[in-house]
């Protein structure tokens, strides 16, 4: 009898434990589909979207954590910071001014024009405010048109190569929004 209650409790611990191992392995996998669908990480390199986003260096870069899953609902928006994958494969954060169809234009002040109307930034990012600086496309006063992409600028132009070099970042480069700055620890939280 003592032989057949050790067997019982030893099957009903292993299909347990296999049990455990199963939903285990399947809330991974849940995570890791949800994570893949709707979510994308980052690390800034470069200080183009300081003081916003801030880095210089992969070991000291904000890690940012962009979220597509708005973007199955709604189109990108004006100033939100999009991130994106650069012609050459290299992951990249700008704040988008300029949506498709408009056209931009940017006055020596630094001023924005879309579609010849002044389009200044909302209270909230004060900073930007005659901020950026008309260098490339943006130089000659002549209005650049979006296409069907989104102009995006840095948030400190004079080390952003963005919309001004280079073209309107089209939809099947967008990777997502750029969402939470998940560390360093005193840099954590949403991205204005």
């Amino acid at each position: 009898m003592n032989g057949a209650v050790n067997r019982l409790i030893h099957s009903r611990t292993l299909r347990f434990l296999w049990r455990l191992v199963v939903y285990s392995l399947a809330a991974v996998g849940l995570v890791t589909l949800i994570y893949l669908a709707g979510f994308d990480y980052s690390r800034m390199v470069s200080d183009s979207m300081s003081p916003t986003l801030q880095g210089n260096h992969w070991d000291e870069g904000d890690r940012v954590l962009s979220e597509r899953v708005s973007y199955w609902f709604r189109s990108p928006r004006r100033w939100e910071v999009l991130a994106f994958r650069h012609e050459n494969g290299n992951r990249i954060m700008k704040r988008i001014v300029g949506l498709p169809g408009e056209s931009i234009t940017m006055r020596r002040d630094g001023t924005i024009l879309i579609d010849g109307h002044e389009t200044p930034p909302p209270a909230e990012l004060p900073l930007l405010r005659n901020h950026y600086l008309p260098y490339g496309n943006l130089m000659d006063g002549k209005p650049v048109s979006c296409g069907r992409g989104y102009y995006v600028l840095g948030d400190e132009t004079k080390d952003a190569d963005d919309s001004r070099f280079n073209p309107p970042v089209i939809p099947e480069q967008i990777l997502g929004r750029a969402w939470l700055i998940l560390g360093p620890a005193g840099r954590r939280g949403f991205v204005r």
